[in-house]
Parts: structure tokens; sequence; C-alpha cells
């Protein structure tokens, strides 16, 4: 009898264990890191994208605000803006760094982003309730389509139109939500007709793709345009005549609940000095110089009166 005590229990525990482990992997938000002091104690919590500049963002806006004596924590490397808007939504997070015309364009495809106003005013307008844009940034991180050199020059490649003779031969590599986004795979079709021989899914913005593209298992892939990546690497990115990825400024979306007068004041402080040259220089030295981001974020903030 007591060894079937012994048994049912090592049995029990095991699947506890189990449990707990299957528990912490079904959370989209439990692979991020978290810092601060913001989660659970009325604070905000600023979420990020899963690619440097917008962890880089994330430290950034959360240092501004803890600086000004509001509490805020961060979640960073949450997933693309299919999981982190619904989160954001759910009050798992409540900021996250966002890109005004992208996001116009996820909540209504046919938002006009042909410019910084344009694409502004469509992002308010597109906003669910609960949430807020503030005020843009001067810096842009846009969608690109890039080549290698060699590419460039062997087939005359200048702009994405020019794609138009060789598409058909090429693999397009990109994040695996580009294939369905309104300015992705559909948006290169619509605007420019072009039809890839492959598309293959890569990470976003990411080591993978660049040495997808230098190795040649891809021919065109989708980068960040302050993706330090491209010059660094010698890469083309081809000119965007029909403004497929129109205004993408970068602004603080938050939950407007969170949105108080204070937090919005140093959101703002940070948002008007960062400019696309500004925020290049930042990611080049997490990206290639592989500092740390939140040090990074900190002697930026400190360098200009912020932190």
């Amino acid at each position: 009898m007591r060894h079937r005590r012994v048994l049912a229990a090592a049995l029990a525990m095991v699947t506890t264990m189990a449990i707990a482990g299957c528990g912490g992997s079904s959370d989209p938000l439990a692979d991020g890191s978290s810092s601060g002091s913001g989660s659970g104690s009325g604070g905000i919590v600023v979420g990020s994208a899963n690619f440097p500049e917008n962890e880089l963002l994330a430290d950034v806006y959360a240092g501004a605000l803890n600086h000004q004596g509001v509490k805020a924590s961060t979640k960073l490397n949450i997933a693309s803006r299919e999981t982190y808007i619904p989160a954001l939504k759910k009050g798992e997070i409540n900021l996250i760094p966002e890109y005004t015309g992208n996001l116009a364009r996820y909540f209504d495809k046919s938002a006009s982003i042909s410019d910084s106003a344009t694409a502004q005013a469509s992002l308010k307008k597109a906003l669910p309730k609960g949430l807020t844009a503030l005020t843009p940034a001067p810096a842009e991180n846009k969608d690109s389509m890039v080549v290698t050199k060699q590419t460039a020059e062997q087939k005359k490649l200048k702009s994405i139109s020019d794609l138009s003779a060789s598409a058909s031969g090429m693999v397009l590599g990109a994040p695996p939500e580009f294939k369905t986004r309104v300015d992705g795979v559909s948006g290169l079709k619509r605007e420019y007709g072009l039809t890839f021989k492959e598309f293959k899914p890569l990470d976003e913005a990411g080591p993978l793709t660049v040495q997808a593209l230098k190795n040649g298992q891809v021919q065109v892939a989708n980068l960040f345009s302050t993706d330090p990546n491209i010059a660094a690497n010698g890469l083309v990115v081809l000119d965007d005549p029909k403004n497929l990825f129109g205004a993408q400024n970068i602004v603080p979306v938050m939950t407007s609940s969170k949105a108080s007068p204070k937090a919005t004041k140093a959101l703002d402080a940070v948002s008007a000095k960062l400019t696309t040259p500004v925020v290049q220089k930042l990611v080049e030295k997490v990206v290639i110089d592989k500092q740390d981001a939140s040090a990074v974020a900190q002697q930026w903030l400190k360098a200009n009166d912020l932190g």
C-alpha cells in the first residue's frame, strides 16, 4: 500500500510539472523579457515587437517615464503586430512603440498614408476605442525591398518597378506576416504587378533574413530602412516610386486610461528628439556594436536630459 501511495504522489508531481510547463509556453507574452516596477503595481507596461529597434525604443520610452516618476516596466520581444495589438487591447501591455502608416493599415486596409500628416490622421481615425496615439517622432522606419549589390548590377535594379522583368524567377524573403499584410506580397502585386517565384518566411528584420540574402537563398528581402545591416553589408534599397510603404513615423500608442498628462509629456519629449539619423545610430550600437539595448537607451536619455 505504501508503494502505491508513493507512486501516486510521484505521478501527481510529474503531472503538475508538465501542466506548469505547458501553461508557460501557451502565453504569447511569456517569452518576452521584463524589467522595472510597473507590472502589477498600477504602472505602465511598455511592450515591444520582436526586432532590435522596437525593443530599444521600448527601453527608451520606459526609461523616460521612470525618470519622470511614472512607474514603467518593459515586456520585450513579444512578437509581431498580430500578437501585441490584442495584448494592448486586453491591457496585458499598456504602451507600444509603433509606426503610423503600418498601424493605420493594420486597422484599416484602405487607410491613406501617403505622407506623415495623412498617415497620422488616418491612424487616429482607425484606432479602436480605448487606444491613443501620441505625437509622432520625426524619425521614420519603413519597410523596404533590398537586394545585394551584385543582383542590383546584374539585373539593373534601382526601384521596385525594375523587378517586373525578373520577379517571377526570384525568391522573396520576409517575415511570415508579410505574406498576408496589405502592403506585403499583395501590395507588391497590386501596386507593381509583381509575382515572385516563391515566398520564404524568415525572421523580423533579423540575421536570418540578411544571411539568406547574402548566400542567395533569397534574391529580394524585406528589411527595415533603419537597419544598419544594409550599409554594413553593402546592400541596395530599391526606391518605392508608388509609395507602397507610405509614411512610417515612430509613435507611442497606449491604453487611453494610462495616458495621463505626466506620462504624455514625458513620452512626447522623447519623440521630439528622435530623428531618423538618431534612431539609426542607436540601432547600430545594438545590432552592429553588440551593446546592451537598455544601456544604450539610458545613455541616450541622460545625454538628452530625459533620463
